[in-house]
């Protein structure tokens, strides 16, 4: 099915960004779609985490088309085509997988990323040296992670990189332990900060204060990442996964004091926070 339909695919985008196609999508540049390939992304890890099969298939078609889209606008300019990219990831899944379709050994899935990184470094010199380019090694282990990406996923890929060299935490009790020492030192510099006038702008020392509590909070996020690295949980599900639940949770007192004829600004904390207990058990089976 995939070899009779993808082609239709490519023949839409193409039409589309013809001269009858779509003012809209003709008017589109690299730049322009980027925040759609960001936002498509997000909904496809919507529907898997939801574990929505109908809605991760049309999720899954709308992050295709933006690959389609991004390879149309290169193909117009002379760049590159679909099948370039096709081509490209085809060639590189094969040179990077020798223990499936050479004579490579990889025992474990740790065996296969320890090589992975090999075979990336390899691929870069060679692209490199076609291009007439000396290849200089990387002075930094950290070099190839993004910036760029999110940040609970960029402070999983760097202490994931330091681990492989060793510098981690010899157990679950030192991050855990490094946790609490963290929290100690955020809790310190929270409560010197006072309340000011909405009127007045904070002074230098405040403004100091803020950015130490700024790094604090930094640092116990960081350390929060780490214990996911080690636990082997990825981050940033894990914490989707608990906004998916507070929003559940808090809709669900939404509705209850809705058909009590108030809003949440019409309750008391102690109300809201007996009806959290009761969304938790009552709502969702979940365990309070």
């Amino acid at each position: 099915m995939t070899g009779s339909n993808f082609p239709k695919l490519v023949e839409l985008m193409a039409r589309l960004r013809g001269p009858d196609g779509c003012p809209w999508d003709r008017e589109q540049t690299f730049d322009s779609i980027k925040p759609f390939l960001l936002e498509e992304t997000y909904e496809v890890l919507d529907a898997i985490a939801e574990r929505d099969w109908d809605e991760l298939t049309g999720e899954l078609g709308d992050l295709m088309l933006q690959v389609v889209f991004f390879a149309r606008m290169a193909q117009e300019e002379g760049r590159f085509n679909i099948e370039d990219v096709i081509e490209r990831i085809h060639s590189k899944m094969v040179a990077r997988h020798p223990h499936v379709f050479a004579n490579g050994d990889a025992a474990t899935a740790a065996d296969v990323l320890k090589k992975w990184e090999l075979l990336k470094a390899e691929e870069k010199k060679k692209r490199m040296a076609e291009r007439g380019e000396q290849y200089h090694a990387p002075e930094s282990i950290l070099e190839g992670v993004s910036s760029s990406i999110p940040s609970l996923m960029e402070a999983y890929q760097l202490s994931s990189r330091a681990a492989h060299v060793g510098f981690d935490w010899p157990s679950l009790d030192g991050i855990l332990e490094k946790m609490q020492e963290e929290t100690r030192e955020l809790e310190a510099e929270a409560r010197q900060k006072q309340p000011t006038p909405n009127a007045a702008p904070p002074s230098a020392a405040q403004q100091e204060l803020q950015a130490r509590i700024e790094a604090e909070v930094g640092d116990l996020l960081f350390t929060a990442v780490n214990a996911a690295r080690f636990l082997k949980v990825d981050p940033e599900s894990a914490l989707r996964t608990t906004n998916r639940k507070f929003r559940r949770r808090f809709q669900w007192i939404e509705r209850e004091l809705k058909k009590q004829g108030r809003t949440p600004r019409e309750s008391t904390p102690e109300e809201m926070n007996a009806l959290w207990d009761q969304a938790k058990q009552v709502a969702h089976g979940e365990p309070r």
